[in-house]
C-alpha cells in the first residue's frame, strides 16, 4: 500500500503543478463578450478581469444613456460567462472529470 500512496502523491503533485500552470495561462487568455450585435465588446481574461470595453460610436445616443448602460452590462456579463467557461474547460484538461470539491484545503 505504501507504493500506491507514493504514486498517488506524485500524481497529485503533478496535477497541482499543472493546475498552477493553467491558472497562470488563464491570466493571459482573453474572451470577448458582446451585446447589441457587436456594438459593445467586453474583453475579459480567464481570471474574470475585465480588461477593455469597446463601444462603437453609433451605440452612443445622448438621449438614451440607459440603453448604453444596459448594453455594457450585457457585454460584460457575456464576457464573464465566457471567461468562466474557458476556465472550466482549461482546468478540466488537467483534472479530467475529477471533482476537486471536498478535498482538503490547500491541495489545489
Amino acid at each position: 500500500m505504501g507504493m500506491n500512496m507514493q504514486k498517488m502523491m506524485r500524481q497529485m503533485q503533478k496535477m497541482q503543478a499543472d493546475l498552477e500552470k493553467v491558472q497562470a495561462e488563464l491570466g493571459e487568455m482573453t474572451v470577448e463578450g458582446t451585446a447589441g450585435g457587436g456594438v459593445i465588446t467586453a474583453i475579459v481574461t480567464g481570471h474574470q478581469d475585465v480588461k477593455e470595453i469597446k463601444i462603437q460610436p453609433d451605440a452612443v445616443d445622448p438621449e438614451d444613456v440607459e440603453m448604453l448602460e444596459d448594453l455594457i452590462l450585457a457585454a460584460v456579463n457575456d464576457g464573464l460567462r465566457k471567461s468562466r467557461e474557458l476556465s472550466a474547460s482549461e482546468l478540466e484538461k488537467v483534472t479530467g472529470k475529477v471533482n476537486l470539491q471536498g478535498l482538503p484545503p490547500g491541495l489545489f
